[in-house]
């Protein structure tokens, strides 16, 4: 496989009550396409590259031969979510709390990189985060091989 290709992501969720979970993405700010979208599952628009299936736990299993994971008790994954500013990763949180999620960890600071979390109203924890683009510069200037490789995912 070849890094130079751009490819789009689709996480699947197992959720107990579809239509909460949708009314509570959306009240973040995120939108369905409802070409993927009907009964059993809503896919959910993260950006251009990313999506997650919202599907009803039924459905989920028949993806898979394992147990679904009880979130109330185990981590099934950290599914990551990054902002434009640590004013944009407060206010996501802070809007997941009122529509119904919870707070996972407290907030990290670390000069270059600022981050928060909450479960979803199905218990999937979600880390909202941002990077100081200066200091992504100032790492890429630091490793050249990661600059040559970053010039070529911008077709530079």
């Amino acid at each position: 496989m070849t890094n130079d290709n751009s490819r789009k992501i689709f996480v699947n969720l197992p959720v107990r009550d579809l239509e909460r979970t949708k009314a509570f993405f959306a009240k973040l700010g995120f939108g369905f396409n409802p070409q993927f979208t009907d009964d059993n599952a809503a896919c959910m628009i993260v950006s251009e590259e990313a999506y997650v299936m919202l599907l009803k736990e039924p459905f989920f299993r028949t993806f898979t031969r394992r147990e679904v994971c009880d979130t109330s008790t185990h981590t099934e994954g950290l599914f990551a979510l990054s902002c434009e500013s640590r004013t944009e990763v407060d206010e996501i949180v802070k809007k997941a709390v009122a529509a119904g999620g919870s707070h996972a960890m407290d907030p990290v600071d670390h000069g270059f990189m600022y981050g928060w979390s909450f479960y979803d109203p199905d218990g999937h924890h979600w880390e909202v985060l941002w990077m100081d683009p200066k200091a992504i510069r100032q790492e890429t200037a630091a490793r050249p091989g990661l600059a040559a490789h970053a010039s070529r995912k911008r077709g530079r």
